[in-house]
């Protein structure tokens, strides 16, 4: 009798946790297909355009007796009325949020002197730039709290649409997203004699497309539960600019939009709301060979284009972000990659100037081919690090002799896209899985996207002054793989020089 009651007894126990068993199952089940299917996020019909985009200044500047132009940079912190009565905490340059323009010309000596009137130490990197690695910005040229900066190189590169911001290693995301950022574009005598437009400001805009999140009147620099690429905000701004509309008046018909993805982590695939085609005329680096035809282009954290956009009189369109075009299932919910947004309005007035038609040829690429290259190197990309190995400040990673030519062959083998930049050098893509490369991919580059399972090989050129005990960065631009150590070294070295030891700054 004792032992059938013990029998019936563990029957029921074991009944019961059945059934709770299944109830959380279900439960957690439940709670997933519920993230699931509410994971994407959409602005599009969404945004009211009730303010005019605010249009960066040019930076003013001074030309010393040797010629070199000057311009003053200071990293301040304030606060930002992105929507009336609400101020916002931020970071600029020269002012509350983001920067000033900084403009130069090919064959001219810059020099920038920074402040930093922070309470942290910070840096100013020259995304983009062709110059010496200690003047470089990258995470060995920090500048202390209240401390100053004064790099100075001569421009030596095409026309391009470049960038600066912070590089501190470990606080990269953080710093950009407080507010460091902002445009330096370079110009040279060939672009000016093309007929694009080019009146800053007026028909030639830059569109600085930043993600965002509000807690309250702050920012929310939260990551989200299940996403792995980094912090995706809700909403987009342009250039510091929450629900923007850009008036086209007198201007010519044709528009030119400097395209910046300011973004930490977030991966944009621009167009427009009537998938109206617009002609791709540059990319990271400077023009392209030729103008291309298209209706989207996607961009990564870091990566610039410069597009050209028909305008008709007394018309609207919208420049909008559609999902990805790649990218696997988890991506596509959790990541990002089925988010839209609607991004920025254009409304064009009553009577437009006719403009000239666009030049058949732009110039030429300046890049290696990959015929001449001396070496080649293989990067597997992962969240672990860069071929297995997370970022070392005191470690050199690749050596490189100065006026050598190079391929990369760069691999994602991890679970979710990557993307891959390289300081002080344009680079040209060569293959992507063994294919020629899309026009969008045809230009002079600094960074790209590298989806889940991609190969893709690239053309470099190392021809900067040589400095062994210096390093550039090689690393992803989703900010928090960078800042989580998805990073590597390399330095430039003379014929017959070994690689030196890099200095550690304090805090690092």
């Amino acid at each position: 009798m004792e032992k059938t009651r013990g029998r019936q007894r563990l029957r029921r126990v074991l009944i019961t946790s059945a059934v709770v068993m299944g109830v959380l199952v279900a439960a957690v089940g439940g709670g997933f297909a519920w993230l699931w299917t509410g994971a994407d996020v959409s602005t599009v019909g969404k945004v009211r355009f009730s303010q005019r985009m605010a249009v960066p200044p040019l930076a003013e500047s001074t030309v010393g007796p040797d010629g070199t132009r000057v311009f003053d940079l200071r990293m301040q912190s304030g606060e930002t009325e992105f929507e009336d009565g609400r101020p916002t905490p931020t970071w600029g340059f020269n002012g509350s949020y983001l920067g000033p323009t900084l403009r130069a010309e090919r064959g001219e000596r810059v020099k920038v002197r920074v402040r930093n009137t922070l309470d942290e130490a910070s840096t100013v990197h020259w995304h983009g730039m062709h110059l010496p690695a200690a003047m470089d910005g990258g995470p060995h040229q920090m500048v202390a709290a209240g401390g100053a900066w004064a790099p100075h190189w001569k421009v030596d590169q095409p026309a391009a649409t470049l960038w600066y911001h912070p590089h501190p290693h470990g606080a990269t995301e953080q710093h950009v997203q407080r507010g460091l950022a902002g445009l330096f574009l370079v110009d040279d005598a060939r672009s000016r004699e093309l007929a694009l437009p080019k009146k800053y400001g007026v028909d030639d805009l830059p569109v600085i497309v930043q993600d965002v999140t509000f807690d309250g009147a702050r920012f929310d620099h939260g990551h989200s539960f299940l996403a792995k690429t980094g912090f995706l905000g809700k909403r987009t701004m342009v250039n510091g600019t929450l629900d923007p509309y850009r008036e086209v008046g007198d201007e010519r018909v044709r528009l030119r939009l400097r395209l910046l993805n300011a973004s930490t982590a977030r991966i944009y695939t621009f167009g427009f709301d009537d998938d109206r085609a617009f002609d791709l005329v540059g990319t990271d680096g400077g023009l392209l060979e030729r103008p291309a035809a298209m209706n989207r282009i996607q961009l990564s954290p870091g990566e610039r284009a410069e597009v050209v956009v028909r305008m008709r009189p007394d018309e609207r369109t919208v420049l909008r972000s559609y999902p990805w075009r790649a990218g696997n299932n988890w991506e596509k919910r959790f990541d990002g990659g089925d988010d839209s947004f609607d991004v920025l309005e254009l409304r064009a007035a009553h009577r437009l100037r006719p403009s000239p038609a666009l030049p058949a040829r732009l110039g030429e690429l300046e890049l290696p081919d990959g015929t001449d290259a001396a070496h080649g190197r293989f990067f597997e990309l992962r969240r672990s690090g860069i071929n297995g190995k997370p970022m070392a400040m005191d470690r050199i990673d690749e050596t490189v002799v100065r006026g050598t030519a190079e391929t990369w062959t760069l691999r994602n083998g991890g679970d979710m896209t990557h993307n891959f930049h390289v300081h002080d050098v344009q680079f040209r893509v060569l293959e992507v899985n063994g294919r020629e490369p899309e026009p969008a991919l045809r230009g002079r580059k600094d960074t790209v996207a590298i989806p889940v399972g991609t190969t893709m090989k690239i053309a470099l050129r190392f021809d900067g002054p040589a400095d062994p005990d210096t390093p550039y960065m090689y690393h992803c631009h989703l900010l928090a793989h960078e800042d989580h150590g998805m990073m590597g070294q390399f330095v430039v070295v003379g014929p017959g020089q070994r690689a030196g030891r890099p200095g550690v700054h304090p805090g690092h």
